[in-house]
C-alpha cells in the first residue's frame, strides 16, 4: 500500500457506503462517489445502458478507491502540494472538488502569496504552498486549510438550512462535516463544544 492509498483508506472509511439523501445535492452515493461523478465517468455497472440508483448502489469499494486516485489526486495533480498537505486537501476534494483547491488557495493568499482563486493546482498555485510552507511551517499551513474548511462548512449550512444536519447534530453536538474538518487540525485549534454551539445558535 503506498501513500495514496493509505490517503484513500482514510476517506473511504470517513465516507461510508450508499446513502440516498433528498436533501444533499449530491444525490445518491456510495463509498463517497456521488451518481453524477458515476455518470460523467460512464459507469454503467449493470449494464443496461444508463447509469441509475442501481449503479452506484452496486459500486464496489475498490472502483471507488480507483476513482478517488485518478479524478481527484491524479488529474487535479495533489501531488504537486506538499506531503503533509496532501491529506487534508485530497479528503476536500472528494466531499466538494475544486472547492477544495479554491480554500486553499485563499489561505495561501492569506499568509502573503499572490496567485488567483481557479480551483486548479498549476505551477503557481504549487510553488506557493511548497513556498507558505518552509515560512510557517506546514503543520500551520495544514491548520489554517481546516479552519478555512471548517468555517465553509459553517457558512454553507448558515446558506442552506437543509444542511445543517451535516453540520450539527440533533443535540448540538458538532455534525460529521466539523469533526471531519476537525480530523485534520491540531488539537488546539479544535472549537469547544460551547463555541460551536455558539457558533450555530442562530439556526434554531
Amino acid at each position: 500500500m503506498d501513500r495514496i492509498d493509505e490517503m484513500i483508506a482514510g476517506i473511504l472509511a470517513r465516507e461510508g457506503g450508499f446513502v440516498t439523501d433528498p436533501s444533499d445535492p449530491g444525490g445518491a452515493t456510495n463509498h463517497g462517489v456521488t451518481i453524477g461523478t458515476m455518470r460523467r465517468l460512464g459507469l454503467d455497472v449493470d449494464g443496461d445502458g444508463q447509469v441509475t440508483v442501481d449503479d452506484v448502489r452496486m459500486l464496489r469499494v475498490t472502483d471507488a478507491a480507483r476513482i478517488f486516485r485518478t479524478q481527484y489526486f491524479e488529474v487535479p495533480r495533489l501531488g504537486l502540494l506538499p506531503d503533509d498537505l496532501q491529506p487534508a486537501v485530497f479528503d476536500m476534494y472528494v466531499n466538494a472538488g475544486n472547492r477544495a483547491v479554491k480554500l486553499l488557495q485563499l489561505v495561501l493568499i492569506k499568509l502573503g502569496a499572490e496567485l488567483g482563486i481557479d480551483g486548479a493546482v498549476g505551477p503557481i498555485t504549487a510553488a506557493a504552498a511548497h513556498r507558505i510552507a518552509a515560512e510557517v511551517g506546514v503543520q500551520l499551513l495544514v491548520d489554517a486549510y481546516g479552519v478555512e474548511r471548517r468555517n465553509w462548512y459553517y457558512d454553507l449550512a448558515d446558506r442552506r438550512p437543509a444542511s445543517r444536519r451535516y453540520a450539527r447534530r440533533r443535540d448540538g453536538g458538532k455534525g460529521g462535516w466539523i469533526l471531519r474538518a476537525e480530523e485534520f487540525i491540531s488539537t488546539r485549534w479544535h472549537l469547544t463544544l460551547k463555541q460551536h454551539r455558539e457558533r450555530t445558535a442562530s439556526w434554531g
